[in-house]
């Protein structure tokens, strides 16, 4: 897989995984569109990386999916890669019925909904281009539930994400669309900080940097896995 010259855009791009994306493929020579939903998030990585296109776009919001898919045909007709990257963590407790479901952001429409309804706006979009991908970032932890029983609608989200990853690549591979999923390992992020810090996990030496982690897998992309995973 080609990791130059691309025109790409990665949601949740301003924190985390996503940032360290961003920042990867700048230095690279593309085109790279970032959405999320925090204005002075945005702004500050516009600051940092002057290159790169911010979109403001709460992904979890259909009207926001449909504007932010408007923009980019718009103005980015050429994108050959989306990068599902957007998601949540939250401890939830099940045995309070629904009421920590009900007491954030909803994991389901973030970490599944939205990169199953972005997958199939983009499609179209990306068929026939040269180099056309869309990456899929779930989670280890879609495989260990076990480990993080705390973490049940997170883990649930992923491991669909990943079930769907596998029909998603049967279909589009005839479009020449690679479909690719990321899943990393425990990762230095703002990802459920809160609920990190409570568990005294917010430093183990289990976890790997960002940065690190992506200059690893993006590694084993271009070697063409379709599971890239450390």
């Amino acid at each position: 897989m080609r990791m130059t010259e691309n025109t790409i855009l990665i949601t949740g791009g301003a924190t985390g995984i996503g940032f360290s994306m961003a920042k990867y493929f700048d230095k690279r020579g593309n085109t790279i569109i970032i959405c999320g939903r925090r204005e002075d998030r945005l702004a500050q990585v516009k600051k940092e990386l002057p290159r790169i296109h911010t979109i403001r776009c709460d992904v979890a919001n259909p009207d926001d999916r449909t504007t932010l898919f408007q923009n980019i045909s718009d103005n980015f007709p050429g994108i050959n890669m989306l990068i599902n990257n957007a998601g949540v963590q939250r401890d939830i407790d099940l045995t309070q019925g629904t009421r920590d479901f009900d007491s954030g952001d909803s994991e389901i429409r973030i970490n599944l909904e939205a990169p199953l309804y972005l997958s199939a706006m983009f499609t179209a979009l990306l068929s026939g281009k040269e180099n056309a991908a869309i990456a899929n970032v779930s989670s280890g932890l879609a495989f260990m539930v076990e480990r993080a029983t705390g973490l049940p609608v997170y883990c649930a989200t992923k491991a669909g994400l990943h079930a769907f990853s596998i029909a998603q690549r049967a279909q589009l591979a005839p479009l020449g669309i690679r479909v690719i999923e990321i899943i990393p390992p425990m990762v230095e992020s703002e990802l459920n900080f809160e609920g990190r810090r409570k568990r005294n996990m917010l430093k183990t030496p289990y976890m790997i940097s960002s940065d690190d982690f992506v200059e690893k897998a993006f590694a084993k992309m271009e070697e063409d896995m379709d599971e890239v995973r450390l």
